[in-house]
């Protein structure tokens, strides 16, 4: 892994567990982890062809994302102040949900890259028709897109919600 990868995976870390203390909702902090997973995107996502259980692999992923970033949405408290503004707060289970699926990756990514984790991932691979490194690349990148998509929508939803209440 690069400086680059360790940096990405730890901000997408960082991002719920800041909103761990309550804070204004704004477009602003729904931006950073939107600019964040397109950074990713732009950095790992390749042309993939798809052969045997691929896209079987890339949809689960992707799905058992949108699940986590739901999850931590469903599980984050929001609220009018005084002023009127949307303050939202993660809790334990919405911080532990989202660590789940962030954390999954970049261990995946570390075991992957380490003696003989390598081996075992090629060897599941090829035990379950999985074609090529690439193809783990593009369905784990999606599952952060899904995660982190259904995560930022279902605040915005909410938000948008207790405005206009």
């Amino acid at each position: 892994m690069s400086a680059a990868d360790y940096i990405i995976d730890i901000l997408l870390i960082a991002i719920v567990v800041l909103q761990m203390r309550p804070r204004r909702q704004t477009w602003q902090s729904m931006l950073r982890p939107l600019i964040l997973v397109a950074i990713a995107g732009v950095h790992y996502l390749r042309g993939v062809h798809l052969a045997g259980n691929d896209l079987t692999l890339i949809v689960g992923l992707t799905v058992v994302g949108v699940l986590l970033g739901a999850g931590s949405a469903v599980t984050t408290g929001m609220w009018r102040d005084g002023e009127g503004a949307v303050i939202a707060k993660a809790g334990i289970a919405a911080a532990a949900l989202w660590v789940a699926g962030m954390g999954f990756r970049f261990a995946f990514a570390l075991y992957s890259n380490s003696n003989g984790g390598g081996m075992h991932v090629a060897s599941f691979s090829q035990s379950h028709n999985i074609t090529s490194a690439q193809v783990w690349v593009t369905a784990l990148v999606l599952m952060a897109f899904g995660e982190v998509l259904a995560r930022v929508g279902y605040l915005q939803w909410r938000a948008h919600q207790l405005r206009t209440a």
